[in-house]
C-alpha cells in the first residue's frame, strides 16, 4: 500500500457520554458509569443509553423532515454525528466524498415493530422493507448531505466501525478518493436484541442497586460475564495527505480473521488480534505504543484472550491498557469508533483515562501514539493505530 499519510480532520459521536468533546471528556474524567435500567426483554435490564441532550437532538432531527418520521434510531444518530462532522472537517457544500457507515444490527427497533405488527395483523406496512434494510445509514446520510461520493453500508458485528475506517483508508491510498466520513452507528436497547445476548449467556447479572460495577470490563479474574449494551454513533472524517487541521493521522492498520470453531469462538490467545496488531504495528517498535484501547466487551473469555494477545506481541513492552466498555457498555457496530474517540482525547489532553475498579497504572510519558482495537462475532478482528498530528 502507498505512503500516503491519511488524516483525521474531524470527528464527531453521539452516546451516553454526550455528543461534543468536551462534555465527553468531562465523562472520562468522572470515573462513573453511564448505565441505567429499562424494562426490556420482560425485565429490569442494565443499560447505556443516550444522554438526555443527545436524544434530545434526536428528537427535533425526527421532527425536522417528514421523511425521518419513519427512520430507525441507528438511522438519526448516525446523521447527528455526521452532520457536525462534516462541518468541523470544513467540507462544503460541492466537496465530493465517500460515505462508509455500518452498523452491527441495523434497524433492530423498527424491524421488530414491523414484525410483531406483521404477526398481529396479517399485513407488512408500506415502508416496512425499505427502512429496516441494510444501507439505510449511509443513503440517508448521503441524501442529508447532498453528497455525491460513493455510498458503502455493511455489517462485521462488532468490528464494524473499524472495517468502515479500512475502507476509508483503502478508497483514499487508492487514489479514488480523497476525502471519506467513515463510522457505526447502533440502537440495540431492544427486547429481542437483549434476549439473543441473554441467550448466549454473556449479559450481565449484576444489579446496579448492589453492585457498584455491573459492567466488568477489564476485570481479568471475574467468574461471570457482564457484557451491557449501549447505543450510539460515531463517525469521523478522513482525507488523504498531510493537512493543517488534522486532529491525529492513522499510521496502520491491521486486520485478520480465526478459523471457527463455533459461531462466536474465539481462541485462548485471539490469534486474530496477535495478527492483526503486527500489521497494524508493521515497522513500528511496540516500545514505542504508548497505550491501546482493548475491544474488552466485559465477558471472561473476550476480555482475557485480547489480554493474552497483547502479552503475545508486547511482551516484556506492555503499553498502557484501557477500555471504555465499563463505562458505556458494548455499543457493537460502534464499539471501534468510540474507542478511537477515547483514543483521540488522551492524545489530545495527554491524559491516561484508568479504569476505576483494576490496579492504577501510571503514565511516565507523553501520549504520542495508540493502538485501538475491535472484534466481531467469530474472531473478526481490526487494529488500527493512530499517532499525534
Amino acid at each position: 500500500m502507498n505512503s500516503t499519510k491519511i488524516a483525521i480532520t474531524a470527528f464527531s459521536s453521539l452516546s451516553p457520554l454526550g455528543n461534543n468533546p468536551e462534555s465527553v471528556w468531562k465523562k472520562y474524567l468522572d470515573n462513573q458509569h453511564c448505565f441505567s435500567t429499562q424494562f426490556l426483554d420482560q425485565q429490569e435490564t442494565s443499560v447505556a443509553a443516550l444522554d438526555a441532550e443527545s436524544k434530545e437532538i434526536v428528537a427535533k432531527l425526527r421532527e425536522s423532515d417528514a421523511k425521518y418520521k419513519f427512520l430507525d434510531d441507528s438511522v438519526l444518530f448516525a446523521l447527528a454525528a455526521s452532520r457536525k462532522a462534516v462541518q468541523d472537517a470544513g467540507w462544503k457544500e460541492d466537496a465530493v466524498f465517500g460515505i462508509n457507515i455500518g452498523s452491527s444490527r441495523g434497524a433492530t427497533d423498527l424491524f421488530e415493530k414491523h414484525y410483531k405488527e406483521y404477526l398481529d395483523t396479517g399485513k407488512a406496512q408500506t415502508l416496512a422493507s425499505p427502512t429496516t434494510t441494510l444501507g439505510n445509514i449511509s443513503s440517508w446520510i448521503a441524501h442529508d448531505l447532498q453528497s455525491t461520493g460513493p455510498e458503502i453500508s455493511h455489517s462485521i458485528t462488532c468490528s464494524t466501525a473499524l472495517h468502515a475506517l479500512l475502507n476509508g483508508v483503502a478508497w483514499l491510498k487508492s487514489g479514488m478518493a480523497d476525502k471519506f466520513l467513515v463510522g457505526g452507528s447502533e440502537a440495540p436497547l431492544t427486547d429481542f436484541t437483549i434476549a439473543q445476548m441473554r441467550a448466549l449467556k454473556i449479559y450481565s447479572r449484576l444489579d446496579q442497586a448492589k453492585d457498584l460495577w455491573p459492567n466488568l470490563a477489564f476485570d481479568f479474574e471475574k467468574t461471570q460475564n457482564t457484557m451491557i449494551l449501549g447505543e450510539g454513533a460515531a463517525v469521523c472524517c478522513l482525507e488523504a495527505g498531510e493537512k493543517e487541521n488534522a486532529i491525529a493521522y492513522i499510521s496502520g492498520v491491521g486486520y485478520a480473521t480465526e478459523i471457527l470453531e463455533h459461531n462466536i469462538s474465539i481462541s485462548a490467545e485471539a490469534t486474530c488480534f496477535q495478527k492483526s496488531m503486527k500489521m497494524a504495528l508493521k515497522d513500528e517498535s511496540p516500545e514505542n505504543i504508548d497505550v491501546i484501547v482493548m475491544h474488552a466487551p466485559g465477558t471472561i473469555k473476550g476480555d482475557l484472550t485480547e489480554l493474552r494477545a497483547i502479552e503475545k506481541v508486547f511482551g516484556a513492552h506492555l503499553p498502557l491498557l484501557t477500555t471504555n466498555k465499563w463505562k458505556i457498555g458494548h455499543t457493537f457496530g460502534a464499539s471501534g469508533m468510540l474507542s478511537l474517540e477515547l483514543a483521540l482525547l488522551m492524545m489530545e489532553h495527554n491524559k491516561f483515562v484508568d479504569v476505576p475498579f483494576t490496579k492504577a497504572q501510571k503514565q511516565h510519558k507523553e501520549i504520542k501514539k495508540i493502538l485501538i482495537n475491535a472484534v466481531g462475532f467469530g474472531g473478526n478482528a481490526v487494529s488500527v493505530l493512530v499517532e499525534k498530528a
